[in-house]
């Protein structure tokens, strides 16, 4: 693996592409409720993949189910989006967020077909912010995280109670509609990313910064 090819830095700059992102999901959002139909196109749905509909493994991560749906994800990117880009830099963090989406939406597609499940619907950014949030852990290790707004949790171990849940979740079939094999993909190629792109190892940092 040419590893300097793959670690080939962009030239740092700085052009609020959470922003654009957010703006981008409030578009389809706004589109979803004028022309409900197009979700369906939009939305990752296994069957309709293998018909063809290949740009969903994109469009997917834009679509969400309603409007808490949306809020709650959009506040995420904001909030540890902001904070990541300004440590990548806008393109590295374009490049992340929308590969993280992609390969989550990809990982998720897999696994619903190997169970048969051509007709579940894939919508909304999580598989892409949980990945953000790993990013954010990992480049500030020391920072807190209001939980509830209240609370006061460590990102690290925040990140961490997270991946145990939604594996808990995920394998033990308990957690209703939530797409946790998306989230846990999320955390996945995050890690993956950040490891090769990088040569970060978030779960080193966390040990050696926190938990040393």
């Amino acid at each position: 693996m040419n590893l300097r090819f793959l670690r080939r830095p962009f030239k740092y700059e700085f052009f609020n592409a959470t922003l654009y992102i957010i703006g981008f999901n409030l578009m389809f959002y706004f589109i979803g409720n004028i022309v409900p139909v197009s979700k369906f196109y939009l939305s990752l749905i296994p069957g309709a993949v293998l018909k063809g509909y290949v740009w969903q493994f994109f469009t997917y991560m834009f679509e969400h189910a309603n409007f808490n749906h949306i809020f709650f994800n959009m506040l995420g990117v904001l909030l540890f989006g902001y904070q990541v880009e300004r440590a990548m830099g806008s393109r590295e963090f374009l490049l992340f967020y929308l590969l993280t989406g992609f390969l989550s939406g990809l990982l998720s597609f897999f696994y619903f077909i190997a169970l048969g499940y051509y007709g579940v619907i894939l919508l909304g950014a999580s598989g892409a912010l949980f990945g953000v949030m790993l990013a954010f852990a990992t480049f500030f290790p020391r920072s807190q995280i209001l939980v509830f707004f209240i609370l006061p949790v460590p990102a690290p171990v925040l990140v961490l109670l997270y991946t145990a849940l939604e594996l808990f979740y995920a394998f033990s079939g308990t957690g209703g509609n939530v797409a946790h094999y998306t989230h846990v993909a999320g955390f996945l190629v995050a890690y993956l990313y950040l490891l090769i792109r990088h040569g970060i190892n978030p779960i080193k940092v966390f040990r050696d910064e926190y938990f040393h």
